[in-house]
């Protein structure tokens, strides 16, 4: 079998000398500017909606009917039987 880590390393350093750019000369473009628009809008659509349906939901809580029926029980067991044994 060949050594490929010869041709490996090869190809890296060519790839290196293509990857140096000019940072001064690297902007956004047209291209940029369009994606983050199309994203900003997409965001924007995304909260109106959730603020319509938050506005549909009802945040009161309607009575248990059973708590009502079980009488005068004080705290967090009202309403609760006790298991029967026998």
């Amino acid at each position: 079998m060949p050594d490929m880590s010869a041709s490996a390393s090869l190809a890296m350093t060519h790839l290196v000398t293509l990857a140096e750019i000019d940072e001064d000369k690297v902007t956004p473009g047209v291209l940029g500017f369009i994606v983050f628009a199309v994203m900003a809008l997409a965001v924007w659509g995304l909260m109106k909606s959730m603020n319509r349906h938050m506005g549909k939901v009802d945040f009161k809580e309607s009575p248990d009917p059973e708590a009502g029926v079980s009488g005068g029980g004080k705290g967090k067991t009202a309403g609760r039987t006790e298991p029967q044994q026998g």
